[in-house]
């Protein structure tokens, strides 16, 4: 057995020319390589469904499913796989598109068990090379997740200790205390409240980046979401003489995700939908669903985003620096949190806006499957409005 024999997994071919198939497997078997060998790109594709090759060959001249239609299905299943191509000298074209659309390398017909077994070596190692260099990614990441919890934890602890001892000492200061003083420890308070908001925002970003955070696949209605959280912002929303109004289809369809992701998600851009909204605004919540995907979308009538703005607002940290939004707190962290929550769910947040007017965030996730869609909700009113 050859070093990279003992290095490899499983080696599968796809071919429909069966002595094609034999030599492979004859060659490759007699240098220790595992190899199972399929007919077709189906029966081929089930099998690596059922377990990722180290490296796959594939004929790219097969009738029905030929080998770029395979060579895209199996970057779906597994992007790591490595892929060799087998080609006549006719196809090298076509062989250079397979490796333009994933593949490692190819080789041309004819050849020898000698030249297979030279280029399915060179697979090999680059397959045990991406999975060392993965493995090492991953632990940088977890190094950084735990640093991350671990500076997120210290800062938290001594800051909430300090923002007590402040609130106690405004307490026991009583009305008679100077107005000055008093000033000073509620600006404290205040600036210690926004470091810990930043904190805990810093550890959710960490949590998603390292698939920690929205880790739930489930069906869910979004009106179970939507409607509470409206709800919850009501007070706000009265303050500033704000309308929350949502109209959501009875039938809209369930999506998949994270519950607890998901109203982390729809609670910030409430809550900015509110704050960057003018006095007597409205925020109005609205879905729509086609046959994948269900959209729900958050729309104010306020300040707006300008357009070279536009594009940086999911950015961490990044903040609107001009007069629009002198005097509205924020930490720069929430849409990037949740446009990573999208993401990480499969789906997307899209922006449109437009100064003076007002803005328009639509979270678009993928849909339940039908079987999961039959289980509605239908005690709750399709239109609902708060003020």
């Amino acid at each position: 057995m050859t070093t990279a024999a003992s290095d490899a997994g499983l080696i599968l071919v796809i071919d429909d020319d069966a002595a094609m198939r034999r030599a492979c497997e004859a060659a490759l078997r007699r240098a220790g390589y595992h190899i199972e060998t399929y007919s077709d790109g189906p029966s081929g594709l089930a099998r690596i469904r059922e377990q990722s090759p180290s490296v796959l060959i594939v004929d790219l001249k097969m009738p029905g499913m030929g080998g770029l239609e395979v060579i895209k299905h199996v970057k779906e299943i597994d992007f790591n796989i490595v892929i060799v191509v087998i080609t006549g000298f006719a196809t090298v074209d076509m062989a250079v598109e397979a490796m333009k659309s994933g593949a490692y390398d190819f080789i041309p017909k004819p050849f020898t068990a000698e030249e297979l077994r030279v280029i399915i070596s060179r697979a090999v190692e680059r397959e045990r090379l991406g999975r060392e260099a993965q493995r090492l990614r991953d632990e940088k990441a977890a190094q950084a997740r735990k640093f991350v919890t671990f500076v997120t934890h210290q800062l938290k602890s001594p800051l909430g200790a300090v923002r007590q001892y402040l609130d106690v000492l405004l307490h026991q200061m009583g009305d008679d205390a100077p107005e000055r003083q008093r000033q000073w420890i509620e600006r404290s308070s205040k600036k210690i409240t926004e470091m810990l908001e930043i904190i805990t925002n810093w550890l959710t970003i960490s949590k998603v980046e390292g698939g920690q955070f929205a880790t739930d696949r489930s069906p869910l209605q979004w009106r179970d979401i939507v409607d509470p959280t409206l709800e919850g912002f009501l007070t706000e929303a009265q303050q500033r003489d704000v309308t929350l109004q949502a109209s959501l289809p009875d039938d809209l369809p369930r999506i998949v995700g994270d519950e607890a992701a998901l109203r982390m998600l729809f609670s910030n851009l409430v809550s900015n939908a509110i704050k960057y909204n003018r006095d007597g605004g409205r925020v109005d919540v609205t879905a729509e669903a086609d046959e994948d995907i269900v959209r729900l979308s958050v729309k104010d009538d306020g300040i707006g985003i300008a357009p070279e703005y536009a594009s940086q607002v999911f950015d961490d940290f990044f903040r609107v620096k001009d007069g629009s939004t002198r005097g509205v707190s924020g930490t720069g962290m929430g849409l990037a949190i949740c446009k990573k929550i999208a993401n990480e769910l499969g789906g997307d947040l899209l922006l449109v806006s437009e100064p003076g007017q007002g803005s328009t965030f639509t979270v678009v996730l993928p849909r339940a499957q039908a079987d999961d869609d039959a289980d509605t909700s239908s005690n709750s009113d399709s239109d609902k409005g708060v003020k």
